[in-house]
């Protein structure tokens, strides 16, 4: 086990009409908010209303910007910034999914910076302050509700970049499953397959001793699945969605992760599609990741095995782990197929022309190492896409 460091300072608010706590929550920051949100889905649910209703109820001045879209753009990010400068915002409020709490802490680092809050995404420069965030989850998925990470799309570069600091992580966050129940399930699907990659993500490690967190990531991988494909294809019930909404929670905070050496190449790669062709992020993930698997597997064949097995319910074949490894890597394929996602860039209406430029773009002019379980070339980056395409 390696060393490590942990700090999960989020508090989490979790259950049923948890969203109506928000203003009484707040008061103690004794500040004006930034109410942040996307489309128009919070306000036909009648979230927006609520939380409004709970705002003024507990005398909490806001203002509000709405706009955010997956993949969330630097465009918005810069013109939240303006406005929290503008009206002296103390927090920024984040009522929606990952895209929404990303650009939210976007804006919350860019307040309290001088110069374009990009500087952070590219590795210009490194943050020193933030403004508070606080999130209320509208979809499982990123697990920005209690993460030290935030995405952003700089859409003028088509450029998909991630920041990690301790400084956004959000001060609290509201976690309501009875919020996602309206959600289209292509969007769970989505979110699905974002909390399976966090996950993966940290299983494929060459760190050794890790044998608890190997089984409680295993666990979790098993229960995503297990709620995500009841709620697609099934009849579910508040249990089903609250395990999935905890899931999320749990894959992204880091507390599976403490303790070994995460490997983040599939993440990486694709960053660079979905940068490019503004598909989702889980969609994306549901097309690298098993070719990703397929590519790197003989690394260490027996956690691929052991995967199969403990995670995708695959019968071991003792004398050939080979086998077994493919077979696990065939059902981790087959479930998201199964639950309405691409798994080829066919499949996504993409395109093979710009397999090249997104295996050059993915190193950044050669400035950072993709993947740690296997460090990847330009060329395995560049096969990986390939063998994504059909």
């Amino acid at each position: 086990m390696e060393n490590f460091t942990f700090c999960s300072p989020t508090k989490i608010i979790f259950g049923k009409d948890a969203e109506l706590k928000v203003g009484e929550e707040l008061k103690s920051y004794n500040c004006k908010v930034l109410l942040h949100y996307g489309g128009g889905s919070i306000k036909k649910s009648g979230l927006y209303d609520r939380v409004k209703a709970s705002l003024n109820e507990n005398g909490i001045d806001y203002t509000e910007l709405g706009g955010v879209q997956p993949n969330p753009r630097l465009s918005l990010v810069h013109k939240g910034i303006e406005i929290c400068k503008k009206e002296n915002i103390g927090l920024v409020l984040a009522v929606g999914g990952g895209s929404v709490i990303d650009s939210s802490k976007a804006i919350a680092l860019g307040t309290l910076y001088d110069k374009d809050v990009w500087n952070f995404y590219d590795g210009t420069d490194v943050p020193t302050k933030c403004l508070p965030v606080a999130t209320i989850l509208t979809i499982p998925a990123a697990g920005s509700e209690s993460s030290p990470s935030t995405v952003i799309t700089n859409e003028e570069k088509a450029l998909k970049y991630g920041l990690t600091t301790q400084l956004v992580r959000p001060a609290f966050s509201i976690l309501n499953p009875e919020l996602m129940y309206t959600l289209p399930k292509y969007q769970i699907a989505c979110g699905a397959a974002d909390i399976l990659a966090h996950l993966c993500e940290r299983y494929f490690t060459n760190s050794k001793g890790v044998s608890l967190n190997d089984r409680l990531l295993e666990a979790t991988m098993k229960e995503t699945i297990i709620a995500a494909d009841k709620i697609i294809n099934g009849e579910p019930e508040y249990s089903d969605w609250a395990t999935l909404v905890w899931c999320s929670t749990m894959a992204h905070n880091n507390i599976l992760g403490v303790g070994r050496i995460q490997d983040w190449g599939s993440h990486a790669i694709e960053h660079e599609v979905s940068a490019i062709y503004d598909i989702a992020h889980g969609a994306g993930l549901a097309i690298v990741m098993p070719s990703w698997m397929d590519y790197v597997k003989n690394n260490d064949i027996s956690r691929f095995a052991k995967f199969a097995v403990n995670v995708m319910n695959v019968d071991n074949n003792f004398f050939n782990q080979s086998e077994t490894a493919d077979m696990g890597i065939k059902a981790f394929r087959g479930f998201m197929q199964s639950i309405g996602l691409p798994t080829t860039l066919k499949d996504a209406g993409i395109p093979k022309d710009r397999i090249e430029e997104m295996s050059i773009k993915c190193f950044r002019d050669g400035n950072r190492k993709v993947g740690q379980f296997v460090n990847l070339t330009q060329q395995a980056v560049k096969e990986i896409l390939e063998n994504c395409a059909e």
